[in-house]
Order: C-alpha cells, then sequence, then structure tokens
C-alpha cells in the first residue's frame, strides 16, 4: 500500500456501516493501520451500537446518534498527533458496529425424545420444537466472550451455540418443573413465556437476549395419544347423554304446555313415555356418565403376581402379602420400579393402585 493510500486514510473522516444483508451481527470498521482521524464523526445508526477499541481495550460504547472523534472526548490520541512518526502513529483504534435489531424464526427442536416422569401417565418420553428470537444486549461482553477480533462476525458462527442453548435449557427446565404432559400442551403461549424467563440467563452470559421463545408443538408417542383420544370421546359419550336427557325434559315441558286435546294427550303420551325411559335410566344409572361415580373396585386376588427391582437385583415373582411384608421393611419404597401382568414396562410402585394403598398405611420414620 502506497503513500496516496495513506493519504487518503487520513483524509476519510466519517465512520459508519450500512448493511442490508440479514446474517451478520459484528462488523468492523476498515481503516489504514486503524488509525482514527482526530475530529472524524462516526454515525450510529438504529438497531446498530458502536465500541471503540483502543490498543486492545474497549475505550467506550456508543449508541445510536452522531458523534464526533476526538481527544477531547474520547480517551484515544488520533492520527495526526502521529505526524512526527511518519504517518505510523503509535496509537490505533478500532470501530466494531453491532447490529442491535432483533433477529427472529430461529429454529429449535428436540433430536432425541426428552423423558420425563409424569404423575398420571409415569415414565413419558416426549418431543417439542418451536423457535425463538434474539438481540445483543450487552456489546462489550459479547466482544469479550465471543467475537474477540472477528472482523465480520455472522449468524453462522453463533446459531448453532445458541440452538444448544435453547435445547438444553428447555430439557433442564422441564424436568425440573414436574409440569403434567397435559398441562405442557394446553397453552403453548404461557408455557413460551415461562420458557423464555427461565432460560434468558444462559444468552446474558454471552451479550445477548433471548426475545421471545415460542412452542409450536408437544408431541408424546402414540400409545398416549390413543390414550387421550379414548377419554375424550368417553366424555363426548357422556355429554352427548346428559344432552338427550336434556331435550327430553324439555319435549315433556312443551307437551304439558299443549292445549289442543287430541294433540295434546298425543304429545302426552310421548312425553310420558320419554319421562319412564329417563327414569329408568337414571334408576339403572348411566356408565358413560361423566357425573356418575365409578365402578366398586374388584378386591385383588392373591393370585396375581409381582416382580420388583431392588438393590439392582429383580425379586419375584411374589404375591401381593409377600409386597406388603417388603413395605413394612422398607425394602419397597414409592420408587421402586415393579412389574406385573397386564403392564408394558416397569412402573414405580406408588403407581399401582393396589400397592399404593399399602405405602400410604406405612408410618413415618421414628424420631431421632
Amino acid at each position: 500500500m502506497g503513500i496516496w493510500d495513506k493519504l487518503f486514510g487520513e483524509l476519510v473522516d466519517v465512520i459508519e456501516w450500512t448493511d442490508d444483508t440479514r446474517h451478520t451481527l459484528v462488523y468492523r470498521f476498515p481503516r489504514y493501520g486503524n488509525e482514527i482521524k482526530n475530529g472524524a464523526m462516526l454515525t450510529v445508526r438504529e438497531g446498530q451500537m458502536a465500541v471503540l477499541v483502543n490498543e486492545g481495550e474497549v475505550a467506550d460504547v456508543f449508541e445510536p446518534g452522531l458523534y464526533e472523534l476526538s481527544t477531547a472526548n474520547v480517551p484515544i490520541l488520533s492520527s495526526l498527533q502521529g505526524w512526527k512518526h511518519g504517518f505510523e502513529s503509535p496509537f490505533k483504534a478500532e470501530v466494531y458496529f453491532f447490529n442491535t435489531k432483533v433477529f427472529t424464526d430461529m429454529k429449535w427442536g428436540l433430536r432425541n425424545p426428552l423423558i420425563l416422569r409424569d404423575r398420571e401417565f409415569g415414565v413419558i418420553r416426549i418431543r417439542a420444537f418451536g423457535s425463538y428470537a434474539f438481540r445483543i444486549n450487552d456489546p462489550h461482553k459479547m466482544m469479550q466472550e465471543i467475537v474477540g477480533t472477528d472482523g465480520h462476525f455472522v449468524l453462522e458462527e453463533i446459531i448453532g451455540q445458541l440452538k444448544n442453548l435453547v435445547v438444553t435449557g428447555f430439557a433442564k427446565v422441564i424436568s425440573e418443573s414436574g409440569i403434567p404432559v397435559l398441562d405442557l400442551a394446553a397453552s403453548y403461549d404461557d408455557l413460551g413465556q415461562f420458557l423464555t424467563d427461565q432460560i434468558q440467563p444462559l444468552f446474558a452470559e454471552y451479550g445477548l437476549k433471548l426475545e421471545t421463545m415460542l412452542v409450536e408443538n408437544v408431541s408424546v408417542p402414540e400409545s398416549v395419544e390413543k390414550a387421550l383420544d379414548e377419554r375424550a370421546s368417553s366424555i363426548a359419550v357422556g355429554d352427548l347423554n346428559r344432552f338427550t336427557r336434556y331435550q327430553q325434559a324439555q319435549s315433556m315441558r312443551d307437551a304439558a304446555n299443549n292445549q289442543s286435546a287430541a294433540g295434546g294427550g298425543m304429545a302426552m303420551g310421548m312425553g310420558f313415555g320419554m319421562a319412564q325411559s329417563f327414569g329408568q335410566a337414571m334408576a339403572k344409572g348411566d356408565a358413560t356418565d361423566p357425573l356418575a361415580p365409578p365402578p366398586v373396585p374388584q378386591a385383588v386376588k392373591e393370585i396375581k403376581h409381582y416382580f420388583a427391582i431392588i438393590n439392582g437385583e429383580k425379586m419375584g415373582p411374589v404375591n401381593l402379602s409377600a409386597v406388603v411384608e417388603m413395605i413394612q421393611k422398607q425394602q419397597i419404597i414409592a420408587e421402586t420400579l415393579m412389574w406385573t401382568a397386564g403392564l408394558k414396562d416397569w412402573t414405580p410402585a406408588d403407581g399401582l393402585s393396589e400397592v399404593l394403598l399399602h405405602l400410604e398405611n406405612q408410618p413415618p420414620a421414628m424420631p431421632q
């Protein structure tokens, strides 16, 4: 680079950055020898912040506005004071522009199913995916932790790490929160806000701010989906029966108010017939009515056998009486994994109703 390039560098006195791409996070303004002219004008536009680095240290951070860079208001010495050194000023400075706009529609998703312990379904696997949005919040910290001396830092250099932060944070928060699976899918908006508040500290360590985290879907295995569909169908059938009885009661009222002799007699006859069927249904009880109490449970037969994992070894088969004895000896507790005929997998002891009954009847530990 010749003397004319050097002189041209000395004459440039406007520092600004205009960029129409959507993937640049940090851009270093190119200057000859990193020298800043005394009285140079720095333009920082909306959606930007500028960081002035002098001799390797952050000298100042500029928000949107127009600034005059001089030794009177910036803690550096200008390149004009380096004329006596033959254009090679010993005082160097760099200007980094940070893109502070919100980067939206960043995708995230669980690579592998997340295993949870659910109150209603026991051990269950779920999958989830969604999107998030972030912005640069602390340029000084971001330069220290991520950017360094990178003169053109783009989104692709950090997007993988941010996705890992979101996925890891999601798994940690959901596992520790104990939120039932049915509640996870009940309100994605509330869940997204909750996750945003919990995961934000992970982004703050890099000088970033997690603006929003959206959960678009939480899915469960097909067997659980089938169970949910069957439950919804049973509730719908119960509501249909209640609606039918309501219609019958309305027909009886209309028949009683009918003043026509012939029509009234016929309508009353139909009304009495429906009333009779209604009474019979009420007397017998409706098995599909969600307001009806569940059937009386059958006594558990002693011939049913159980297996248990105690101290890493499989015990069994044993009958319920033997299980009760092991509960009394504290060999079986609520978290002990057990299996019996009819179960697809090992289940905690408190997931078996007949075992839970005896677990709850145990006295607390003796006082010390």
